[in-house]
This record gives C-alpha cells, sequence and structure tokens, in this order.
C-alpha cells in the first residue's frame, strides 16, 4: 500500500525513491486492484495522466500529488454527469478549484460517483451503482460525494473534492475514517460547480490527514471574481491552539445516536479528551440547531434546488434517481411568501443562538451509520437522521472539519466535527490534526499509522 500523504510522496520524490510517473503507474495498479467500478465515473486514460505528469514542474506546491474530484465539478475535456448520464456535458474550461490545483502542480486521476445532483447523504442515489463501504459492503458509503471519500479512504489518491451544502464532505469523511474539510463559504471558488442549493454549496476537500487538507485548501482557496458567492477572506480575531483552556466548546444537550451505543461511546471519550486537554465544555441548546437543519430539506432552501436543475428534473428521464426526484420538484411548490417566512425563521433562530456563545461546536459528524438495505426501505427519513448534526452548518455559516474519532464494535468507523465561526478553517485544521494524531490509528482502510 502506497503512502499518499503529499509530504510523504514529496519527501520520495526529492530522495528519488520514486518518481511521479512510477507513482502514477502504481495508483492505477491499486485502482484496478481495488475493483470498484461504482466509484468511478470517469478515470482518465493511464497514457494521458503521465503526459500532464510530464509537464509539471518539481518546483510547485502540490507536483505529483494524484487526486480525484466528485463528477459535479467541471474538468476540461471530461464530461461532468452530476450522476445523471443524460444531464451530461462536456466543459471546455476546468472549475476554478481545478485549474488552481493543476496550476499547483496536482494530477487530476477521475471524477468520482456521487448521489445524483448532489441531493443525498447516503451514497445510494446514482445510476453508476453504489461505492463499496470500505469497512462492510453491507453499509452505505455516506453521501453524496461518496466516490471521493471512499477514493480517499482506500489509499487511491492523495486529496479529492467533494461539495458540501447538507454534509457532503462530511459524512464521507466518517464513513470513510478519513478528514473532510468544509470551508467557510466562498473560500473556495464554486465556478464551474454544478449547483445544488447555489447560494450555500462549498468545494470540500478529503484527505487522509488534516494537514494534507489545509495544505490543499491553501491553493485551492482565495476570491475568485467569476464567482458570484465568493468571498474575500477577512481576518476575524483567530481561535489559538496554544490556548484552549480559554475557549469555549459546545456540545448539544440533548444527543441522538439512533440506538448506536458504540458511536455514542465514542462521543463521550471524544468529550474526555478535550478535557484532559483543559477546554471548557459548555452545554448548548440543541433544539434551534435542530429546527435550522430542518429548513435546508423541508423549508424554502429546497426551491433552490429546483432553481439549480428543476428543468431538467421535471422531465421524466430513464437515468434519473426517483428519490432525487421527488425532492428537487418538491421545490417548485414554495412560492415567494413561505421562501420569506422561512428567511425570517433562520434570523430568529440565529439570534437564540448567538445567546448561547460558544467558540468551538463538538458534535457527532453522524448519530449512526446505517446498511443499504436499511436506505433503500427508508430513502428519506434515515438519510433526515444523517443529517441531524451537518445540515445546518452552511445556513449558518460554519466552517467545519470532521475528523475519525474511532470504530465500533463492528469494525465500522465513526466521525466528530469540529466546527467554528467563518474563517477559523485554519484553525479547525490545527486542531484537527491535534486530536487525529493523539487518537492514532490507521489512514482509512489502508495500512498506514497516522
Amino acid at each position: 500500500m502506497l503512502d499518499l500523504r503529499i509530504r510523504s510522496l514529496h519527501q520520495a520524490y526529492q530522495s528519488r525513491t520514486i518518481s511521479p510517473e512510477a507513482l502514477i503507474r502504481q495508483v492505477y495498479d491499486q485502482i484496478a486492484q481495488h475493483n470498484d467500478p461504482a466509484l468511478w465515473i470517469y478515470l482518465a486514460p493511464l497514457a494521458d495522466t503521465l503526459d500532464r505528469v510530464a509537464q509539471t514542474s518539481p518546483d510547485l506546491p502540490l507536483y505529483g500529488i494524484p487526486f480525484a474530484l466528485k463528477d459535479n465539478i467541471d474538468w476540461a475535456g471530461t464530461p461532468t454527469t452530476a450522476a445523471c448520464p443524460e444531464f451530461a456535458y462536456t466543459p471546455a474550461t476546468s472549475a476554478t478549484v481545478v485549474a488552481r490545483l493543476c496550476a499547483a502542480g496536482a494530477i487530476p486521476i477521475g471524477k468520482t460517483n456521487l448521489d445524483q445532483f448532489a441531493t443525498g447523504l447516503v451514497g445510494t442515489r446514482s445510476p453508476y451503482g453504489i461505492c463499496r463501504n470500505l469497512f462492510c459492503a453491507d453499509y452505505i458509503p455516506g453521501g453524496s460525494s461518496s466516490g471521493s471519500g471512499a477514493a480517499v479512504g482506500a489509499g487511491l489518491v492523495s486529496f479529492a473534492l467533494g461539495t458540501d451544502t447538507a454534509g457532503s464532505g462530511r459524512v464521507p469523511a466518517a464513513f470513510n475514517n478519513i478528514v473532510g474539510l468544509k470551508p467557510t463559504r466562498g473560500y473556495i471558488s464554486t465556478k464551474g460547480v454544478v449547483p445544488a442549493v447555489r447560494s450555500l454549496d462549498c468545494v470540500s476537500i478529503f484527505a487522509l490527514t488534516c494537514v494534507d487538507a489545509q495544505r490543499v485548501l491553501q491553493v485551492a482557496g482565495g476570491f475568485d471574481p467569476e464567482d458570484i458567492f465568493a468571498r474575500i477572506e477577512r481576518s476575524p480575531d483567530q481561535l489559538k491552539l496554544d490556548n484552549l483552556a480559554s475557549l469555549r466548546f459546545g456540545v448539544p444537550d440533548v444527543l441522538e445516536f439512533f440506538g448506536n451505543q458504540d458511536a455514542a461511546a465514542n462521543y463521550q471519550k471524544t468529550l474526555a479528551r478535550l478535557q484532559d486537554w483543559g477546554c471548557q465544555i459548555t452545554q448548548i441548546n440543541f433544539q434551534p440547531y435542530a429546527e435550522v437543519a430542518a429548513l435546508l430539506y423541508e423549508g424554502a432552501w429546497l426551491a433552490e434546488r429546483t432553481a439549480a436543475v428543476g428543468e431538467f428534473v421535471a422531465v421524466d428521464r430513464p437515468g434519473l434517481d426517483p428519490t432525487v426526484k421527488g425532492i428537487i420538484r418538491r421545490g417548485a411548490a414554495i412560492d415567494a411568501v413561505s421562501a420569506y417566512r422561512d428567511l425570517y425563521r433562520l434570523k430568529a433562530l440565529e439570534r437564540q443562538i448567538a445567546q448561547q456563545p460558544v467558540d468551538v461546536l463538538v458534535m457527532p459528524t453522524t448519530g449512526t451509520i446505517y446498511t443499504i438495505d436499511q436506505v433503500t426501505a427508508q430513502p428519506v427519513e434515515l438519510n433526515r437522521n444523517l443529517g441531524l448534526y451537518t445540515n445546518f452548518v452552511n445556513l449558518l455559516d460554519l466552517s467545519a472539519i470532521a475528523v475519525p474519532n474511532g470504530f465500533q464494535a463492528n469494525g465500522l468507523p465513526t466521525g466528530v466535527t469540529f466546527m467554528a465561526a467563518a474563517w477559523q478553517d485554519h484553525f479547525l485544521c490545527e486542531l484537527g490534526h491535534r486530536f487525529h494524531t493523539e487518537l492514532g490509528g490507521t489512514l482509512g482502510a489502508t495500512h498506514i499509522l497516522i
């Protein structure tokens, strides 16, 4: 198994232990051995990828680093499907984020499967199949960025791009025992990304470690004048890792693990570790967060999904996932009066939340995980359960990072998410790194120790 961490690869290149060309050949060998055709919607021919390697410079910050991207993100000359074959188009230019990464020397190798139109947290809503859960094939891989999470967790690429509107950059991280960074809205350009809820969409980063996620963010981020939702980074009072005892860590007063006692136990161990660090643990009223979370799929923001692809979905087509079709079509019934009322409700909930101030939120990434059969039987309800601790984050303009926090008795991983105000992304990477390294263990489903 290759060690695909960025620092490890650069050290290997510098010492001439391996060349980027040889590394890429081994990556393709590992993809073949992994043998999960549902993971990839498009895999670039090896010869084309080797040509890209030959055109990069060793001086670049991500020189020779292989990555994958979710197939709702444009890569020039390759089809973008959003997991719907009838929707496919071939863009002439790459998304801004892809162009920046390639200019920094990173090597794209393929486009990954997803819940269709990035609508879902389960990874089962695609006509291209269901990616294999790396730890037990009976279980879901997490979505909507299922292929990107699985590609990193299996050790097939160093990092992968996902998107995260409701939790799609965090849930697959939890289910694949990896890191999922959901940056501040507008930090990474969404130009060239098929929109889901355009005002909330974020490009997310999956990596084996928080250090790698942060390094990719440093290249991928930055204001894009061609993205109408891009924001110029501001400099708030940055939280400091060396002053954790002064920070207030908020935890929900009511927790729901949907009967999963192992996930509950791992979360309590997480809180105990934070207390050992001297952190202040403060209970918060979770009810307003839960109400915000419900607005994303049950309120006015559902209409944004209809605004994005509703005309396409309005026509019955053989490749449309029935659950996704039903969700997106519902948004057409939301009128302007309802939209304003939901906006006012969000503002009222924000005021309630502001009255119980904390510096960092610490929550389970998900309360549990489900089997494919369970999700097939209850596709909407169980998806809603998975979004309990994720759906509110973008509506409240938070930054977040999901990191592993242990395993269940059945061998499946669990995760915890640290959240903070906008533009605290780098602090969260440092916090996640300390937690992850102290937790120890292996990276993803590889045998490589952190």
